[in-house]
């Protein structure tokens, strides 16, 4: 496609799967057997007919050149965004072998695509007319604030003093009372509308049972928490961005009103973490121009992949804008000039001293911080006993792979890329190691998804 630049590389369709099941289950209909009428157009549109278990093909049709990443289109009944017809016909596509010729779209997929563009062209004529987003009171928003801050309040006071009887009955208790005592005390936080205090009582009640040293664990984690709750309770005399830290960390919202910051985005990383009640996505940006890593988040009810979804390697025209807090690095994506691309874009890279020296200096702005974003510039994986760290080439130190590192494929995908030789890593660099989540080859080559 000529607004492609050139076509996607296969890792790069597959990052945008949902899950493992989708991904294998995309890469069996990557080939041409099962697919027929496929087709693609300069403007940015994929599509074709799969067969599948019924009387009728299943019409799938992609448009790439959505500036906010690929849409998806497919009669399948699967809830799954994107499903596995459109991976395969991605992955058909990105073959460029001729099984997708470029010609002129069906009249299904065409409907589908006139119809998503008006919709984008009558929004942003919407938002360029100066109306107001919405008819809310100020003074009755003023007065839920209010509201809720005095239940947050309540919530913390209660918490601290959960917090002082278990202290004095000793953490032995703790395993005793198992995880009822914790959920508990969680839902506590929830009816007082302080779900950041929720999340972090929920994962205490775990602690217990993570094996030796579990006490002093705890005791890390029940001060953090103590600190929270003294910052939520004693936020008017810290700094502005500082009590901007604690009013997110504590789970209250508040608008992206940074100033808007143009730049070419390459697409770092994208992986999903979900819990019974949340499918959270995180897409990690760094600008070629401003040399900043910016963090993308987008949910999904449970069971269901969010819908925005940016291939890694890729890099986009975009402005985005900050969030408020110290040392934060969430955004809100803004206007996209352009869609998503491949790019010969790669992010600085810095030594293991230096990425460990970063999470300590962000620890000052947010004490809450579980890791920073980093790019190794050469590093070697490299076996320590039962575990494996990333050595620094360039320096006489090394950064040890976390638990959770250790026990997925990624790992061995980063050794395999790496057969010896130094490599540059982005991940994220936390108090329990370096996550390993994309990588590049010393020379040239594309990126490497890990996650």
């Amino acid at each position: 496609m000529t607004q492609q630049g050139v076509r996607w590389t296969a890792d790069q369709v597959l990052a945008l799967a949902p899950d493992a099941a989708s991904r294998k289950a995309g890469s069996k209909l990557g080939a041409a057997g099962p697919w027929s009428e496929a087709g693609s157009s300069d403007e940015g549109t994929v599509w074709g007919l799969c067969k599948g278990s019924g009387s009728k093909p299943y019409q799938t049709v992609v448009d790439i050149a959505d500036a906010s990443g690929p849409a998806y289109k497919c009669s399948c009944p699967s809830r799954k965004f994107p499903c596995k017809h459109a991976l395969g016909l991605l992955l058909l596509w990105s073959g460029g072998d001729g099984a997708v010729p470029t010609g002129e779209a069906p009249e299904w997929a065409e409907q589908w695509i006139a119809g998503r563009r008006k919709r984008a062209e009558e929004q942003k004529a919407g938002d360029g007319s100066g109306a107001p987003s919405g008819s809310a009171d100020p003074e009755a928003a003023r007065r839920r604030a209010e509201r809720r801050a005095e239940r947050v309040t309540a919530g913390a006071v209660e918490l601290e003093q959960r917090l002082a009887d278990l202290l004095r009955v000793g953490l032995a208790t703790a395993e005793q009372s198992g995880y009822g005592l914790w959920e508990e005390t969680a839902a506590r936080m929830v009816d007082a509308q302080a779900q950041g205090l929720a999340g972090r009582v929920r994962e205490l009640g775990a602690i217990p049972s993570t094996g030796p040293g579990w006490p002093v664990r705890l005791l890390e984690e029940c001060a953090l928490l103590h600190l929270l709750g003294q910052g939520w309770l004693r936020r008017e005399r810290l700094p502005d961005a500082l009590a901007a830290t604690v009013r997110s960390r504590i789970g209250l919202p508040a608008p992206a009103d940074g100033p808007p910051v143009r730049d070419r985005w390459l697409v770092l990383a994208q992986y999903d973490t979900a819990d019974t009640r949340l499918t959270t996505r995180r897409i990690w940006l760094y600008g070629a121009d401003s040399d900043r890593t910016v963090l993308l988040l987008s949910y999904g009810a449970a069971g269901r992949a969010p819908e925005l979804a940016l291939p890694v390697g890729l890099a986009l025209e975009a402005e985005v804008s900050a969030y408020p807090g110290a040392g934060q690095l969430r955004v809100a994506l803004g206007e996209q000039f352009a869609p998503p691309a491949p790019t010969a874009i790669r992010p600085r890279g810095v030594t293991t001293s230096q990425a460990a020296a970063r999470y300590g200096d962000a620890l000052r702005d947010d004490p809450w911080l579980e890791s920073v974003p980093v790019t190794l510039g050469r590093v070697v994986p490299t076996p320590d006993g039962d575990s494996w760290q990333l050595a620094d080439e360039d320096e006489d130190a090394a950064l040890p792979l976390t638990p959770a590192a250790r026990s997925r494929p990624g790992l061995w995908r980063l050794v395999a890329l790496s057969g010896g030789a130094p490599v540059r890593v982005f991940g994220e660099c936390g108090h329990q190691g370096f996550t390993p989540l994309t990588a590049w080859p010393e020379g040239p080559g594309d990126a490497i998804a890990l996650c």
